[in-house]
């Protein structure tokens, strides 16, 4: 007993005498130590992603305007056009009793909360890459706000381009969706048509903004097939290149929104007004996703 308290005595005094072992053995214990904790929780503990919501659609639609609105919540700050993606952290709330979207997305308003990430997009043609990244790698998008300028879609050009690139988000959701019928099928991504700017007197009602995408898509759909047939692409080869690239319900000859629930897929349109914050109904489909 006695040669026991004298080993720990010495010890003792060992650890208390100052020395360059005890202080390298100090540090090494103080540095390595809570690295060594962080990294075994960071292991075992499961991390888990912010669902997110993407915006997208053409330059000029508001897509940076309502992302401001929604995070300061009075009224949207003055944008100019986006060169690259930003995201912020929004807060939905299930209190069914709110009236409007300031009061259901206020972080002290009733009711679970659930947080997610708003991401705007650029719209540019040159700089749309970065949707189709987010859509393709981001396993935790719930949906897509595709935001259009309802006032600019009965020219031609504004039509066209506002078509032609929603064109390319639905046909890369539906091959998305494709691609899970022979994996593990991935969670259903679903897209809001935002027809903005209802506010000026020039806007289309929402009823008109669907009929004229669809019947954009139709013709971008036909023209599309038609380049295929004209681009000496063996016969052979013609069938499955044709079907990859058909938007909807193949060989059908008009183009409709409700086709793309085959893949499941909804596509609602839905008017409002960034300027005049009527942006509630958008809110709604929003928290639906969350």
């Amino acid at each position: 007993m006695e040669e026991i308290q004298d080993i720990l005595k010495q010890l003792l005094e060992y650890i208390l005498t100052p020395s360059a072992e005890i202080f390298i053995v100090g540090a090494l214990i103080v540095l390595i130590l809570p690295t060594l904790v962080h990294l075994y929780i960071a292991r075992t503990t499961p991390y888990t992603s912010l669902p997110s919501v993407l915006l997208a659609g053409p330059p000029g639609g508001g897509k940076t305007a309502l992302l401001t609105l929604l995070e300061r919540g009075d009224a949207a700050a003055a944008t100019h056009t986006s060169q690259a993606p930003q995201s912020i952290e929004l807060t939905v709330s299930d209190d069914h009793g709110a009236s409007t979207y300031r009061e259901a997305a206020r972080i002290d308003a009733p009711g679970a909360h659930r947080k997610f990430l708003l991401v705007d997009t650029p719209g540019h043609g040159k700089l749309r890459g970065h949707a189709a990244e987010h859509l393709t790698t981001a396993q935790t998008l719930r949906g897509i706000v595709y935001v259009v300028d309802a006032a600019a879609l009965d020219a031609d050009s504004g039509l066209a381009d506002a078509a032609g690139y929603l064109y390319e988000v639905l046909l890369a959701l539906q091959k998305r969706t494709g691609a899970g019928r022979t994996s593990k099928t991935p969670n259903a991504i679903h897209v809001l048509v935002a027809a903005n700017k209802l506010d000026l007197f020039t806007a289309l009602p929402a009823s008109l903004v669907k009929s004229n995408l669809e019947a954009e898509l139709s013709r971008i759909r036909q023209s599309r097939s038609k380049g295929l047939l004209d681009s000496g692409v063996g016969t052979d080869e013609i069938g499955s290149e044709e079907q990859d690239a058909w938007l909807g319900a193949y060989g059908s000859e008009k183009f409709t929104f409700n086709q793309m629930r085959e893949f499941d897929i909804e596509v609602d349109v839905v008017g409002g007004s960034v300027l005049e914050g009527k942006v509630d109904k958008w809110w709604d489909w929003i928290s639906d996703r969350i």
